[in-house]
């Protein structure tokens, strides 16, 4: 087989595509279209195969969309996009189409990411033995796992960004607690995402006696950098809480084989991250805080880590 497969990292923002050589991992012509530009993935897919006018029509295709994958049916959760699997498949005269959660790609990637794909975030070495952790902030929050198995790594599909946030301060508690009064079930993803960096800058205002004030979430990170207060709490926050959610994620799956943090926001703001109180906050769990110290942290700085994982399922 000549023909190149088709790859998609399908968010709540973007649909990012590319092609892939039979037997590679490496994306070729990768292109970023807005979601909001079109209809469905099909319309994307189709706009960006007539962009770039492979030589061989595609064959097969792995998509990996940010929501469930339980069934033919897909409802995308930070999307308005449905789509029938079955369909995308013949409408895009395909062989074989594999639709997998988002962070399922970005967990089948980890084992193949190079040392330049990684920063280190404190702890020891990882056991081969253990299960690794994956999640990461994006326009939502993604969660997956990897578990050791005699023919190599098994990815876990899960939904835990939308596990209940909790507190670890009275700040945090202050923050949370008007949020619920706003939503019917505050999440993780509802403050450790996009959205939830905004969310949290709208509860501090509140907090403060300061009216709404409609900003994005990358006029927030530029603004903490420049050193405005209320922006840099919404920043500090946000880290802090992540460490509550990784190190938590880190003591349920037993993730002595590291915690991988991947998706849009922690490799743009880098620097703040790192000196951040992160990983005082991941290995604040009272009497397990020793275990969680040799537990790895890292940063996946990949490009398009989901694109590694999808490479795989189509090879």
């Amino acid at each position: 087989m000549t023909a190149p497969g088709l790859i998609a990292d399908i968010g709540g923002t973007n649909a990012r595509f590319a092609l892939v050589s039979p037997g590679s991992l490496h994306a070729l012509q990768p292109l970023v279209l807005s979601c909001a530009d079109f209809p469905d993935p099909v319309a994307a897919a189709r706009c960006y195969l007539d962009r770039i006018r492979p030589a061989e029509a595609p064959r097969r295709a792995a998509f990996a969309v940010a929501s469930p994958v339980c069934g033919d049916r897909v409802e995308m959760t930070n999307h308005v996009w449905r789509f029938s699997i079955q369909s995308v498949r013949d409408q895009l005269d395909l062989d074989r189409l594999d639709v997998v959660n988002d962070f399922t790609a970005v967990a089948l990637a980890v084992p193949l990411l190079g040392d330049a794909d990684r920063v280190a975030v404190g702890g020891g070495a990882a056991d081969p033995a253990c299960p690794v952790a994956v999640l990461g902030p994006g326009t939502g929050l993604g969660v997956s796992a990897l578990v050791p198995t005699g023919a190599g790594w098994h990815p876990i599909a899960t939904e835990g960004g939308h596990v209940t946030m909790a507190a670890a301060d009275d700040r945090e508690a202050q923050v949370l607690g008007w949020l619920r009064t706003r939503q019917d079930h505050v999440s993780a993803e509802r403050v450790l995402s996009g959205p939830g960096l905004v969310n949290l800058h709208t509860a501090l205002r509140a907090l403060s006696g300061l009216p709404p004030e409609a900003v994005t979430p990358s006029e927030l990170t530029r603004r903490a950098a420049g050193g405005d207060r209320l922006a840099g709490e919404v920043l500090d926050m946000f880290f802090a809480m992540l460490g509550t959610v990784a190190g938590n994620l880190a003591l349920t799956l037993g993730a002595r084989g590291g915690v991988v943090i991947a998706g849009g926001i922690i490799p743009q703001v880098l620097p703040a991250f790192l000196a951040s109180g992160f990983r005082r906050r991941f290995e604040d769990k009272g009497r397990f805080c020793t275990y969680l110290q040799a537990v790895p942290v890292h940063v996946a700085v990949h490009a398009y880590p989901a694109f590694l994982g999808l490479a795989g399922l189509v090879a």
